[in-house]
């Protein structure tokens, strides 16, 4: 059985934890650093951020601070950050890699992504962007700065235009999974192509919460609403990036590996009727 410290091999042989910690939405500053200090003591090796989430600086410092006060080695993270949509095209590219090092105060990324396939800056050429992209992003793995490379929000038809030109095959698709927001289709598409997924916001929204059958879950397992979700992903074979700022729930969520879900409570979380805020087209994304 699984724990805290198992990992998945990426098609590139590097390893990355099965659960990761998320940090959208967790503001810049004490808050963001205070949450992902939290995560790594209770035991997160698996961080994951972004150049639009404006809080790297934050999540680098507790990073280093973690590693100086605990003695824990560079080689046993895993920290991922993401391209935003304005710095698509090679020189902006590279830039925005340094940025992001610089930032997290970092020598070199384990993961690194495009956070979005059609930016709306770029909506008449992004497969040519995200070609002129990638192709820096291979520069940057050859240069040591980043250990692999991947995907987020990418469709089936944006991956198959990238790979037209890519020489290094994208080893992560990350994408919104939970309850009643399973993306089986595509799911099953990236992993055909040798990506381990990745799902943010495994939580979803508070009718999650709400739903009775999620809380006769909760009774039937003795967890959490929020536990029998993650481990849903993880049971599911994705990487759950929960997200959170209390430190309580932050290491109640990663207290998921000592249970497991029954065959049809699987079935039945993943087609969930409930109103969760689905994952956006990005195809349509106003940004």
């Amino acid at each position: 059985m699984m724990d805290k410290n198992s990992t998945y091999e990426l098609s590139n042989g590097v390893r990355i934890p099965v659960l990761g910690f998320g940090t959208w939405q967790s503001a810049d500053g004490d808050e963001a650093y205070n949450a992902v200090l939290s995560a790594l003591r209770a035991g997160y090796r698996h961080i994951d951020t972004a150049a639009a989430y404006e809080n790297e600086e934050s999540v680098g410092k507790a990073i280093n601070d973690f590693m100086k006060q605990s003695g824990v080695s560079r080689k046993d993270l895993f920290v991922t950050t993401k391209l935003w949509n304005g710095d698509h095209g090679r020189t902006l590219t590279e830039k925005a890699i340094d940025e992001s090092l610089s930032k997290l105060g970092l020598d070199y990324l384990d993961l690194y992504l495009i956070h979005w396939p059609n930016p709306l800056k770029f909506r008449n050429c992004w497969a040519e962007k995200n070609a002129e992209c990638w192709k820096e992003m291979e520069d940057a793995v050859k240069d040591g700065k980043i250990r692999a490379i991947g995907l987020s929000n990418f469709w089936e038809h944006h991956i198959e235009a990238l790979l037209k030109t890519a020489s290094i095959k994208p080893v992560v698709n990350q994408i919104k999974i939970c309850p009643g927001q399973s993306q089986k289709k595509l799911v099953e598409y990236s992993k055909k192509l040798g990506m381990v997924v990745e799902g943010y916001s495994p939580l979803g929204t508070g009718a999650i919460f709400a739903k009775e059958f999620m809380k006769s879950l909760s009774e039937k397992y003795k967890r959490s609403i929020a536990q029998i979700c993650i481990r849903w992903s993880i049971q599911s074979g994705c990487i759950p990036l929960p997200k959170s700022v209390t430190e309580s729930r932050i290491k109640e969520n990663l207290n998921v590996f000592d249970f497991e879900l029954d065959a049809e409570d699987i079935e039945k979380i993943a087609n969930l009727k409930c109103d969760i805020k689905l994952a956006r087209n990005p195809d349509e994304a106003p940004f």
